[in-house]
């Protein structure tokens, strides 16, 4: 079942380049394509690149849809100046960690005086520095184009979004006109967006509710049922909120729709990338096994430890993370870590810092808003 396109619905057709092919970057070209925008989906792999544009299929990605003619594949070479100057809007859907490479090569190409509106629909936390996107992008084209970049989380399945089934997400900024440019150029009936100017929290709630599936994953791998998966949602959540509070993000946030809702989806479905590499330990498989036979890249297991560090550094208590990382990193078992975690003496139930001056206000000093 897809919803029908709306009748007499008038928005702006944009030029817009999409940053990477992978599962989710193909899907959202194909929306935008949908909705009449023109499209060109650029891919590292010279391969794909070719396929895409002879039989209109993603060789690696997404294999049973036909994607629309209005997109034209692009590579494996970074596109030229030109291009960039042709485009309205730029959309990045490449992992975290090649963000910052990724930006440093396109900066000469890019022309100030002409800047597209930038997009970001990755989730994770770069692990060497422990930053997020926001960051990597005031380091690599300045706070300028930080300050009105934009964010797109949310509960959000590629292969449901081709499909046209009715998906929301949350679009961030710091900048609310961009938030509401970016919104304009994906809103459909089948794919609404709701703004918000929370880009932190944003970010942080996109990439911790990953290192949350591989523990949701782990235990049903473990054979526990409802009561479990519906416990350690729960708590997860209340991990994620105490982490962003402290780190400097609003804790309403986590309640959005890339809050809350993205945690939930993750989750509670084998469709998730990093809840099968949970489920999978669970079963009692290597991590590095689960990791080369995938297929796909499950950012939860490098966020992971660039979370732990970041708990460490804000002294938070998220035992559930932590447990996580035990698990991955340092070869604890999964049975006896869930025995440690229930285990754990009573506490509070919800509570948050009383002190919320972390990364985040170090952050919007970098960006001038300090």
């Amino acid at each position: 079942m897809a919803m029908p396109p709306a009748k007499g619905l008038q928005h702006e057709k944009n030029k817009v380049l999409v940053m990477g092919a992978g599962n989710f970057g193909s899907c959202l070209a194909d929306h935008l394509a949908d909705s009449e925008h023109d499209v060109l989906l650029w891919s590292r792999d010279g391969a794909q690149v070719e396929y895409f544009n002879q039989h209109h299929r993603n060789s690696q990605y997404l294999q049973d849809h036909q994607f629309s003619i209005r997109i034209n594949a692009i590579g494996p070479e970074l596109p030229e100046a030109s291009v960039i100057s042709g485009v309205d809007v730029m959309l990045f859907a490449i992992p975290t960690e090649g963000v910052r490479e990724t930006l440093k090569n396109l900066r000469p190409r890019i022309n100030p005086e002409k800047l597209p509106l930038f997009i970001f629909v990755n989730k994770g936390i770069e692990t060497k520095t422990r930053a997020l996107t926001l960051e990597i992008i005031a380091d690599t084209l300045g706070s300028d184009v930080a300050s009105v970049a934009t964010f797109i989380s949310g509960p959000s399945f590629a292969k449901e979004i081709v499909k046209r089934q009715p998906t929301s997400v949350t679009v961030a900024s710091l900048s609310m006109t961009h938030a509401e440019k970016a919104s304009q150029v994906f809103h459909q009936p089948w794919f609404r967006c709701y703004i918000g100017e929370d880009p932190i929290g944003i970010e942080l709630a996109g990439a911790l509710k990953n290192v949350y599936a591989i523990a949701t994953g782990t235990a049903d791998g473990l054979g526990f049922e409802n009561n479990t998966r519906a416990m350690l949602i729960t708590r997860g959540l209340s991990e994620m909120t105490r982490i962003g509070a402290a780190y400097g993000a609003s804790p309403l946030t986590f309640l959005s729709l890339a809050g809350v809702g993205d945690l939930f989806l993750t989750c509670s479905s084998s469709a998730s990338r990093n809840y099968t590499v949970g489920y999978r330990l669970g079963k009692g498989e290597k991590l590095e096994d689960i990791i080369r036979t995938l297929g796909s890249v499950a950012e939860g297991v490098t966020t992971t430890k660039g979370l732990h560090e970041i708990v460490q550094e804000l002294g938070v208590n998220a035992p559930i993370a932590t447990a996580v990382y035990e698990c991955l990193y340092e070869g604890k078992d999964v049975q006896d870590t869930a025995r440690s975690l229930m285990s754990l003496p009573f506490m509070r139930e919800l509570d948050l810092p009383q002190k919320a001056e972390g990364p985040a206000l170090n952050l919007m000093k970098k960006l001038g808003r300090g």
